[in-house]
């Protein structure tokens, strides 16, 4: 239980910091105005929280293991939100880093 609650609290972190950032972008370069930037603030302090609420309660364990989770999940976003298309190498450099997420957080101690 504690494995699958560490993974739906890593998603939960990556759309926020990830969404977070997104509406900052589209508030400053796109000019979509100051609301967005103000979602993207709320949306990113979100994120901070939800590290608090992680099982395992090594900070720098977690924020090393996120690491993976964000480079995959911004993968992720840009495909399903912004119409990018990863090439081989960042899908071989996601997996890569999901690999390290693996070994960092769920490896046996």
């Amino acid at each position: 239980m504690s494995t699958l609650r560490s993974i739906v609290l890593f998603a939960v972190a990556a759309v926020a910091e990830i969404g977070g950032a997104w509406l900052i972008w589209q508030g400053v370069r796109e000019h979509r105005g100051v609301a967005w930037v103000g979602a993207g603030i709320v949306a990113l302090a979100a994120y901070g929280f939800v590290a608090t609420l992680h099982p395992d309660a090594n900070f720098g364990r977690i924020l090393a293991a996120y690491g993976g989770i964000f480079v995959a999940g911004s993968l992720t976003w840009g495909r399903l939100v912004d119409g990018f298309k990863p090439d081989r190498f960042d899908l071989v450099g996601a997996g890569i880093c999901l690999v390290g997420v693996s070994v960092i957080m769920y490896a046996p101690r």
